[in-house]
């Protein structure tokens, strides 16, 4: 069957990558039920006024229903379309004062060099030295760059795929988790995606189409040109570029983007589908232990990064904090930080990981390894 088909859903777990062209179950039956229950917890979420409800209730709720043997699934082709919708979202947010901050950011994106090298050698360190992890799976889930980047990086060196994408997910579901209810428990920080999106009636022919070409033609451009997180990143890019400019100052409206967040998040909790607690459990907690000690590090250099250049501390805290591209660009539009900053440097963090993990490991870990067993099967 091709990716694109629908069928029967495979007894395939999403922490090993599920079907080409899904994450979790395919099939409509087990979408609706995904996109139900995701719909259900943002409304939980949005009901006790978290930020990002949408996204964090979905992301909850199938989690939950993931490990507890729910079919769930969500098509990459749909997750796809909504970070399109978010990319030009994000890129609204963009203004002329933001561009004004860029020469700071080379400091601060020295020190996420040096941050990311330091967190990801510890959570290797860990890894080998207390999780008895095989030494290629260590090194792929503790480099913090985008999942699908890791899970296929990862196999190409002969790494446990399912362990990568498991803990991969646990990141990224507890830092988006984490910062969010930090932020509304400790700053009472509060926000309405219907606040960060426009309103429908609002939007006249010439906005929409704006909209709709920003979002068609970035993600084409992104992807031709081979960028990572293209379909967010190119639109993200382009609306940015409208709106610094000033051609037009409207924004997707907030019912399509409440949508987008539940897809995302539903897609993050598919992410658990075929993950059994009890077989799993120790892969979860040390996913959990990793997640915290990134946090914890993002926000020490952080704080480094504020002391050098006067920046605010929680713009530089979401640029450092180790989610994935799309879901930190969202915590940042709904915290209301410097969402070019943000995106940017997760950004160059994916850059980095991907170009700079994969040849550090094939020229330095990766025959490293091979003389070790070559010296075991010798001995």
């Amino acid at each position: 069957m091709s990716s694109g088909d629908i069928g029967p859903a495979p007894d395939r777990p999403a922490a090993t990558g599920g079907t080409r062209g899904f994450i979790g179950y395919t099939g409509w039956r087990p979408v609706l039920l995904a996109l139900a229950i995701g719909a259900v917890g943002g409304i939980a979420f949005n009901f006790l006024r978290m930020p990002l409800a949408w996204m964090m209730g979905a992301g909850v709720a199938c989690t939950v229903a993931a490990m507890s043997g729910a079919r769930i699934g969500v098509p990459n082709k749909l997750r796809q379309g909504m970070l399109v919708v978010l990319g030009v979202l994000l890129g609204s947010g963009f203004s002329p004062h933001m561009l004004g901050q860029t020469p700071r950011w080379l400091v601060t994106m020295a020190i996420l060099v040096v941050a990311t090298l330091v967190s990801g050698g510890l959570i290797y360190f860990i890894l080998r030295r207390f999780g008895r992890y095989e030494a290629s799976t260590s090194y792929f889930c503790a480099m913090p760059g985008g999942l699908n980047e890791m899970i296929t990086l990862g196999a190409a060196f002969g790494a446990s795929e399912r362990v990568i994408a498991l803990m991969h997910a646990v990141r990224i579901l507890t830092v988006v988790m984490t910062i969010p209810v930090w932020y509304r428990l400790v700053y009472g920080t509060t926000t309405s995606v219907f606040q960060a999106g426009g309103r429908a009636f609002d939007l006249t022919v010439r906005d929409v189409a704006i909209l709709i070409g920003c979002g068609i033609v970035g993600a084409f451009l992104a992807r031709r040109a081979r960028m990572p997180a293209a379909m967010m990143f190119g639109p993200m890019l382009l609306s940015g570029i409208i709106h610094v400019t000033g051609v037009t100052a409207s924004r997707p409206p907030g019912e399509l983007v409440a949508l987008a967040q539940v897809v995302i998040g539903s897609a993050i909790g598919c992410r658990f589908v075929g993950a059994v607690l009890g077989e799993v459990i120790r892969d979860l907690l040390y996913g959990l232990m990793a997640a915290l000690l990134l946090i914890l590090l993002a926000v020490g250099f952080a704080w480094l990064g504020h002391m050098l250049t006067g920046m605010s501390t929680d713009d530089i805290i979401l640029s450092y904090a180790p989610g994935g591209f799309a879901e930190m660009s969202l915590v940042g539009l709904a915290l209301h930080a410097d969402i070019a900053m943000v995106a940017t440097h997760h950004l160059f963090r994916i850059f980095m990981v991907v170009l700079g993990g994969s040849l550090l490991f094939r020229t330095v870990i990766g025959p490293r390894l091979r003389r070790q067993r070559d010296a075991s099967s010798t001995s």
